[in-house]
């Protein structure tokens, strides 16, 4: 028991240590990665920034160089003389575009009508929708805007100058887009990626996202739905969000990416209150992580069972050191417990278990030293207290003996005329007191010679039935006060092993206790019953009742309230159950009556084998 209990704590021990520091290990790795990420995420975003303000400037370079070109003066001089001539100029913006390799291209008048598009020619002579925006935008640096195209909508990254000629003003407004060439010029590390959403609306578009790594339009390399909740989390709550995209079950294709908004701008010509454009998602891939974790959490089950292996041999180490003698310690308290008073434990060293097992032997030593001073104290009294009793028995028939014999030895010299007639008198005294010491020593005889139990199948209720006929006419015997005898028997008891002439002769000595109890009359119970396990005899009466202290003393051989009892009676009935394996009880209370409870097995022969049972009953019991 406690070589399995020390295996169990140390196994627990070291699988609970190795979790802890497995648990631990795996916190800061995943606080370190995310602490990577976080930081590569920041760089990659200022590289964003760079290459978003380095291509931002080259557009507002080639802006002021198309404000500056002598067709774009031209057109705004043209236009401050007559307005009406803006139809010359329909495809100016677009052989500007050209020559200066910009994908967007406008001229708009101080109106805000288009004079001239690049992109959709088909503008011409409509209203700049965005104008009042873009008018004051026209000493900014580059920003964004979503672009109106015939087929379609682009995002771009615009710059805006004026032209001044006269009273009037010409806005040039141009940019190039913001696509897959403005991702590719990025310098992403072999574990990132970059990708961007064109918004439209409130919900994800499959189709506004630019993924570098597809092949053809429409091609991604993962399911672009993917990235819907991500998204839309960023247009519900305008802000910058992040999440794990699981590709599938392996956990290795994981990556973390982190939903960067960009803004277009806002009617006071600030970018962080503009209209939502676009998001820029930055993507980390999980796979060097997911590999470390798991190489950890088969590192942590390889150093548990390398520690339950190691807990295996040291508890066997320790249970040969420690549980080895704790045993012997143990086995040799059952043996003390079992009455080998001798016992000895053999122990070499100097240890706390050696000197443990050196006050053990003492103990022992002790212990058995006490029990022949106890025994033969023990003995010494038993004979006192049955000389005691003898001495006190004998004397009393003794008395008229001494008594009688001086009578006549004083009739036969003082008158040898009547010594005829007191020798027939003192005869039969004599006799009579003999006779009385004859059962005083044939009782004690009697006790000291208790037959064995011969078992057979016993019903009880005809023993008890028995009883109360045997007893009947002295319960009911004239002159004396009548005491009335109820037989309560459980008729579903079954037979049980016992001797029916013990238990009869127990029954009987509970009986004539209880008369002697009831005086001035009464009632004797005698009850039955049982269950699986055992059968009960309940003797009762309604006499005067025992006190506390005689209820504890009552089954003591040679005590005795009574004044010419020998006090074996209930010495008897106690031996008789005891010998059928049985035990009995006393239930009183002074002048409430008393109950005696016998409680008997229903098969006591293992109880009894082995032992020697006389072969003559009579024989035994009547020497």
């Amino acid at each position: 028991m406690i070589r399995r209990k020390l295996l169990a704590v140390f196994a627990l021990t070291i699988c609970v240590s190795v979790a802890a520091v497995a648990g631990l290990v795996l916190a800061l790795t995943r606080r370190a990665f995310e602490k990577n990420e976080d930081a590569r995420t920041a760089a990659l975003l200022a590289q964003f920034q760079r290459e978003f303000n380095r291509q931002g400037d080259e557009i507002v370079r080639r802006m002021q160089a198309i404000t500056a070109s002598e067709p774009a003066t031209r057109m705004a001089t043209a236009l401050d003389r007559s307005p009406s001539d803006a139809a010359a100029y329909f495809d100016l913006a677009r052989s500007l575009a050209e020559s200066y390799q910009l994908d967007f291209l406008e001229f708009v008048d101080g109106r805000g009508i288009i004079i001239s598009s690049a992109q959709w020619p088909a503008k011409f002579g409509y209203p700049e929708n965005a104008f009042d925006v873009l008018s004051t935008a026209d000493q900014q640096q580059a920003f964004l805007k979503r672009e109106e195209m015939q087929d379609s909508t682009a995002l771009g990254l615009f710059a805006v100058r004026a032209i001044g000629a006269g009273d009037r003003k010409v806005y040039v407004i141009g940019g190039r887009r913001l696509d897959k060439n403005f991702l590719f010029a990025l310098d992403l590390p072999a574990d990132m990626r970059a990708l961007l959403y064109q918004n439209r609306g409130d919900h994800f578009s499959a189709d506004l996202l630019l993924d570098p790594s597809a092949n053809n339009a429409g091609d991604t390399v993962h399911p672009a739905d993917k990235f819907a909740p991500l998204i839309e989390a960023v247009l519900r709550y305008q802000q910058e969000m992040s999440g794990v995209i699981q590709w599938s079950s392996n956990r290795a294709e994981d990556e973390v990416f982190h939903a960067i908004p960009l803004r277009g701008l806002a009617k006071s010509g600030q970018e962080k209150d503009g209209p939502l454009l676009g998001v820029l998602l930055i993507g980390h891939s999980r796979q060097s992580y997911v590999e470390l974790k798991s190489r950890i959490g088969a590192s942590a089950l390889l150093v548990s069972g390398g520690g339950i292996v190691l807990a295996i041999l040291f508890s066997s180490w320790v249970a040969a050191r420690v549980t080895h003698p704790v045993e012997q310690l143990a086995r040799a308290a059952q043996e003390v417990a079992e009455g080998k008073w001798d016992t000895r434990v053999e122990m070499r060293g100097s240890d706390e278990l050696s000197q443990l097992a050196e006050s053990f032997n003492r103990m022992t030593t002790e212990l058995l030293e006490q029990k022949e001073r106890l025994v033969q104290a023990e003995r010494v009294a038993a004979w006192r207290e049955v000389a005691r009793r003898l001495a006190h028995e004998l004397k009393n028939p003794l008395f008229p003996l001494q008594l009688t014999v001086e009578n006549l030895m004083r009739a036969r010299t003082q008158s040898p005329q009547q010594f005829e007639e007191m020798f027939q008198e003192s005869s039969r005294t004599l006799l009579a007191e003999i006779s009385n010491l004859k059962t005083i020593i044939g009782r004690f005889s009697e006790f000291s010679k208790m037959p064995h139990p011969q078992l057979q199948p016993v019903q009880l209720n005809d023993l008890l039935r028995g009883a109360a006929q045997l007893y009947r006419a002295q319960l009911e015997a004239p002159g004396r006060p009548p005491i009335t005898c109820k037989l309560e028997l459980d008729e579903n008891l079954d037979r049980i092993m016992a001797d029916p002439e013990l238990l009869h002769r127990a029954v009987s000595n509970l009986v004539l206790n209880a008369m002697d109890a009831m005086p001035k009359g009464g009632t004797l119970t005698l009850r039955s019953k049982g269950d699986n396990s055992k059968a009960i005899i309940e003797v009762a009466d309604t006499g005067s009742g025992l006190t506390p202290e005689e209820c504890e003393r009552i089954f003591t051989p040679y005590y005795t309230s009574k004044q010419h009892g020998t006090g074996l009676g209930l010495a008897i009935v106690q031996s008789v159950v005891s010998d059928h394996g049985g035990t009995i009880s006393v239930q009183s209370q002074p002048g409430q009556g008393t109950t005696f409870v016998i409680e008997l097995p229903r098969n006591i022969e293992p109880l009894i084998q082995g032992m020697s049972v006389p072969s003559d009953r009579q024989s035994s019991g009547s020497k």
